[in-house]
């Protein structure tokens, strides 16, 4: 059953640690599972949504939009993560759009359940709000560099971000369009920054992935302030 695979995981998640089964299964019991088709939107910016969701398989994209259609993507969610705390906690229009990258397999857990969990375990909500912060953080940083960094600086920091070692693996969240719009840029000014540290010998790209070449030159790049 679909709970039981749900059950699991939960008695994974460090918010969750030292619940009972009989608790986490409640919560498990009250969950609800859908299917999203790729570009299907899981919630739009100033909707209240009251569930706490966890993206079992798939990817997303967190985003805002311009009165002209321009998009700034905020972040991106892979497979395990939890997002949208803000409309559990904090019971608020979402800030932001999500959308599916790809076909993604979602969990909905109710803000009332969470609640009732939160009552009787006091600890839980402070572990959700510690990982709240962190994307706090991240969006910080974002601005940060959105702000002072050129787009050859922002490209380079994300590069190294990503790298499991030196390679990105490309999938549409690493695609140009989407890369372009994390990056707060368009298209045609990223080809030329990637065309530029290909030349340099820093990267090189496939149809697969992205290798970085280079560490120490990409870290260089990634500090430059202006250009």
């Amino acid at each position: 059953m679909q709970t039981d695979i749900l059950l699991k995981r939960l008695q994974t998640f460090e918010f969750l640690r030292g619940l009972d089964k009989e608790t986490l299964s409640r919560l498990a019991q009250n969950s609800t599972w859908k299917i999203y088709a790729p570009d299907a939107v899981v919630f739009w910016e100033g909707d209240t949504e009251s569930n706490l969701y966890y993206l079992q398989y798939g990817s997303l994209k967190v985003l805002k939009s311009s009165a002209d259609g321009r998009e700034q993507v905020l972040r991106f969610i892979s497979a395990g993560e939890m997002f949208n705390e803000v409309g559990v906690l904090a019971n608020r229009a979402n800030p932001a759009t999500a959308v599916a990258l790809e076909e993604s397999g979602i969990w909905l857990l109710p803000r009332q359940a969470l609640e009732e969990l939160i009552l009787a375990h006091p600890q839980t909500a402070l572990q959700i709000i510690e990982n709240m912060a962190d994307k706090i953080i991240g969006l910080v940083t974002l601005a940060a560099d959105l702000s002072l960094k050129t787009v050859e600086a922002r490209y380079a920091k994300l590069l190294l971000d990503q790298a499991e070692g030196d390679v990105i693996e490309r999938q549409r969240s690493t695609n140009l369009t989407e890369m372009a719009s994390h990056l707060g840029t368009v298209p045609d000014v990223l080809s030329r920054v990637i065309r530029e540290l290909t030349k340099a010998g820093l990267i090189e790209m496939d149809k697969h992935s992205i290798r970085i070449l280079d560490h120490a030159g990409l870290a260089e790049r990634a500090m430059i302030q202006g250009k």
